[in-house]
């Protein structure tokens, strides 16, 4: 079974296309009215973002610890990626380090939190 899509609820649907096309590698395939857009990555993977305007009652609410995470090829692409977002409007949990078999970084974007990393050298 493959994974098709994730759609994450945001507050500002051009600031995040921003964030996922500029720092992250994904193309902006549709922006409906900035209300809702789907990205993709070179995997196929498709990223929908919603927009909270359009939940019942215009919320954001990730359960606590929930994240996304994206890989990265080697420590070189995890730094280059955690300096092109410096100076954005995240906040970092900490720079660069070894996090569990591997190394990378988790931000804030909104109500978000991301995850930067290598391929793990093993999921013990």
């Amino acid at each position: 079974m493959k994974l098709n899509h994730i759609n994450l609820v945001v507050t500002d649907i051009p600031k995040a296309i921003g964030l996922f096309v500029n720092q992250l590698g994904f193309k902006c395939f549709t922006n409906r009215n900035d209300r809702m857009a789907i990205l993709t990555n070179t995997d196929a993977f498709a990223l929908v973002l919603w927009s909270s305007s359009l939940n019942r009652e215009q919320t954001v609410q990730y359960p606590e610890n929930f994240h996304i995470g994206f890989y990265q090829p080697d420590r070189e692409s995890v730094l280059a990626v955690y300096e092109s977002l410096q100076g954005l409007e995240v906040t970092f949990e900490s720079e660069p380090k070894k996090i569990r078999n591997t190394f990378g970084f988790y931000f804030h974007f909104e109500h978000l939190m991301i995850e930067i990393s290598m391929i793990p050298t093993s999921f013990e």
